[in-house]
């Protein structure tokens, strides 16, 4: 007979093949990100390829300048709020609520000059909106 005790043996837990995962991991994820510096953002002017402008009376160009300045259906506005801005829009709008209006900015035009082209509208009731850009042969002759 055997009196001896049977001592268990605790399980242990093998580590080196998790490891071994975690660094294949690990070097998977180094060599599959991308580091990105983005010091600066050079934008131009869209370009784009259409037919020749139309005069149709539903349209209503909103020109912005290089320094701010509002003009609608080539009359110069005064004054640079969205509040008399949208005055100008109203009385321009020859087709009323269905009319498109039509945001002919410059290149070089501040980003809140045409935000507040876009607030005017909004607040005209003009909820058609589209950008105005130039052709590539346009683009090339400039």
């Amino acid at each position: 007979m055997n009196f001896r005790s049977q001592s268990r043996e605790e399980p242990e837990i093998n580590l080196i093949p998790f490891i071994d995962v975690l660094l294949v991991v690990l070097i998977f994820l180094m060599l599959s990100t991308t580091y990105s510096k983005f010091t600066e953002l050079q934008l131009r002017l869209p370009v784009a390829d259409a037919d020749a402008q139309r005069d149709y009376p539903r349209e209503l160009v909103v020109a912005v300048s290089s320094d701010g300045r509002y003009s609608v259906n080539k009359q110069a506005v005064v004054g640079r709020t969205p509040e008399v801005l949208s005055m100008a829009m109203t009385d321009a709008a020859k087709a009323g609520k269905d009319s498109v209006v039509i945001v002919s900015a410059d290149a070089t035009a501040p980003h809140q000059s045409v935000i507040t082209v876009l607030e005017a509208a909004r607040r005209a009731g003009l909820n058609q909106v589209t950008f105005a850009a130039q052709s590539s042969a346009q683009a090339a002759a400039h």
